[in-house]
């Protein structure tokens, strides 16, 4: 191995007994801090505020460093999912009148109905799941699941 490396067997052998550097010794125990910040905050915080809390802590590095060392590690920040607006109720669009009222006193079948849309998470992207139930059975008239969101008013 040290000919195909072109490297003599006593500078390799020196090279495996060799003690670790000042530079190896700081980095091991700046990954351990890098880590337990990390985790502490459940894998939301990145380099910049990982740096931020080392040097609360008093430690003296560069972020360049924390950056390397997070590579190195694997560990990388949760980012924030941004927020998917699903209403808009600035228009000029005529509303609805509110027929119920919030009275769900119903006193007979099929003479009220409501609807929802719930929105599912999948490992694929999401799931939208429309029902409509009958408010005096409480009973799923029907019910729709599409992948896409789907606007239809009739």
């Amino acid at each position: 191995m040290c000919q195909v490396l072109a490297v003599s067997r006593s500078g390799f052998y020196d090279w495996l007994d060799r003690e670790p550097s000042q530079r190896e010794i700081e980095n091991k125990k700046l990954k351990l801090e890098i880590a337990k910040i990390y985790w502490q905050h459940s894998g939301r915080y990145g380099s910049p505020r990982i740096h931020r809390q080392l040097v609360k802590e008093g430690h003296n590095c560069n972020i360049k460093r924390v950056v390397r060392l997070m590579k190195l590690m694997g560990l990388r920040a949760i980012q924030k999912k941004k927020f998917k607006k699903t209403t808009d109720s600035n228009h000029n669009l005529p509303l609805k009148e509110n027929l119920l009222n919030r009275n769900f006193d119903v006193s007979k079948p099929n003479k009220v109905w409501a609807s929802d849309i719930t929105y599912i998470p999948t490992a694929e992207g999401w799931l939208y799941l429309a029902v409509v139930i009958d408010l005096y059975s409480r009973k799923v008239v029907g019910w729709s699941i599409n992948k896409r969101w789907i606007v239809n008013p009739f």
